[in-house]
């Protein structure tokens, strides 16, 4: 397992600030992709994380598409990295669920638990609304 932000991640900060900019209409897929130049292909298998963690939903059929559920200030780009990648630690022993037989001697530790916390702490605070501001509509490069 990789803890970086892979592009599984990035695509779906793309796909939500996307969203983001038609909040009153239901948009197609394939517009997204169009517009963020990833493939529809790789959309359709990121869009299931996103809507079972209820970020968004989606309609079929003619004028259907998918929509943010809630606001777009409300999402924190740490909350939809966790929803995609499934973690954010930097390194495996701060993973979840990990056990390390070393920690309660590991000289290098509290340096991956600060890290971890600066990192979190960090993504935690950036809204969808803030990348919006930072970013032109339908450039986004994540």
């Amino acid at each position: 397992m990789s803890y970086l932000v892979s592009t599984k991640g990035r695509y779906a900060l793309r796909v939500m600030l996307d969203l983001s900019n038609h909040p009153d209409i239901p948009v197609p897929l394939k517009e997204i992709a169009e517009r963020q130049n990833i493939s529809l292909k790789y959309l359709e298998t990121i869009m299931p994380c996103l809507k079972e963690a209820g970020f968004v939903t989606g309609t079929h059929g003619k004028g259907g598409g998918y929509r943010l559920t809630r606001p777009a200030d409300s999402y924190t780009v740490g909350e939809v990295l966790r929803v995609t990648e499934g973690s954010i630690a930097p390194v495996a022993c701060l993973d979840n669920g990990y056990v390390c037989e070393r920690a309660g001697e590991c000289p290098t530790l509290p340096v991956w638990r600060k890290l971890d916390s600066l990192i979190k702490g960090y993504l935690d605070t950036v809204k969808l609304t803030d990348l919006a501001a930072e970013n032109p509509p339908d450039n986004y490069m994540i």
